[in-house]
């Protein structure tokens, strides 16, 4: 396993250099240095800040410098906008909340989805699973942002003012497990609710075709009660694509939900991504992006790991 590991490590850091070589070009087409500086910025201001951030180096020296940054995590370049706090900073501070989100959504989802979508595959073209599908269609059909919006509304505002308390906060964020109920406990269930029909939709479709198995006929056959059939025998069998698709989200635990820290006014690393791309803040750009590709490129070889840790069948070779 170890030596398949390194072997497809060794092939990906081809792939992770053109990636790399790929976003410096683009963050470089339109010069950021203008764009952040502004059409009215005289031509002295403009040759200080570019000299200031290294961008009158020849491009093969930038792209050596940068592969040197992300080889050893040290991102000291400072942010264009937040004057005094380094690139490495933001990640660092970053991370967690975003964590505090993705990996509890994440993981709620992933439970209430198979739950659901096994009862209705079993439960196939009967009343319960006509129910929860057109449940989970509409529940699909409503956008992201208006579950946002609505659940501000309702989950926070009316909600606090009913209760005369501050059950969930409106905005912000503040760290530790006794402030998580408060600040992330909200945003955790609409991510939830967001998810689920789409999961849900799709791990029916794998546990539908698991019912049709032989083994299901067979397990029936000896006796064996749903509960052993539904949660032991079809679950197990399908895992491959059940991993498939948790190990699909993986990079964006990471990376943070856009939408809901920007609402929410969490400080985490979609929101992060945000600014800095609105803000024109290059190096803070460069490095989100250049991480992310990463997390997906390691990600793709985990999920291949995973693969043969649960299913014997995979070998890795």
């Amino acid at each position: 396993m170890w030596a398949y590991i390194l072997r497809r490590l060794l092939y990906n850091i081809p792939v992770y250099l053109g990636i790399i070589a790929l976003l410096m070009v683009a963050l470089r087409v339109n010069d950021p240095v203008w764009g952040f500086l502004g059409k009215n910025a005289d031509q002295e201001a403009y040759e200080v800040k570019k000299h200031a951030m290294g961008l009158d180096r020849p491009f093969h020296e930038q792209y050596i410098g940068f592969l040197g940054e992300l080889a050893t995590f040290d991102f000291e370049r400072e942010s264009w906008t937040q004057q005094g706090r380094t690139v490495g900073d933001l990640v660092a501070d970053s991370i967690g909340p975003s964590l505090a989100i993705t990996v509890p959504a994440m993981a709620l989802t992933t439970l209430v989805a198979l739950v659901i979508a096994i009862l209705s595959a079993y439960t196939r073209g009967r009343l319960p699973d006509k129910f929860m599908m057109v449940s989970a269609v509409l529940g699909m059909s409503i956008s992201f942002l208006v579950y946002i919006i609505f659940g501000q509304y309702w989950g926070a505002y009316v909600l606090n003012d009913r209760l005369g308390t501050e059950v969930f906060a409106i905005q912000g964020y503040e760290s530790g497990l006794a402030n998580w109920k408060h600040y992330c406990l909200l945003p955790v269930l609409i991510s939830t609710i967001v998810a689920v029909g789409y999961d849900t939709r799709f791990y029916r479709a794998v546990m539908v075709e698991e019912t049709n198995r032989d083994y299901i006929v067979t397990a029936r056959a000896k006796g064996a009660g749903k509960g052993r059939i539904m949660f032991v025998h079809m679950l197990k069998n399908a895992m491959i694509p059940i991993v498939t698709r948790v190990m699909i989200t993986m990079p964006f635990l990471v990376m943070g939900s856009l939408l809901l820290e920007v609402y929410f006014n969490i400080p985490g690393m979609g929101r992060a991504l945000y600014k800095a791309i609105s803000e024109n803040d290059f190096p803070v750009t460069e490095v989100l992006v250049a991480l992310f590709a990463g997390v997906f490129i390691l990600t793709v070889i985990l999920t291949d790991v995973i693969y043969a840790l649960v299913d014997p069948r995979v070998r890795l070779q």
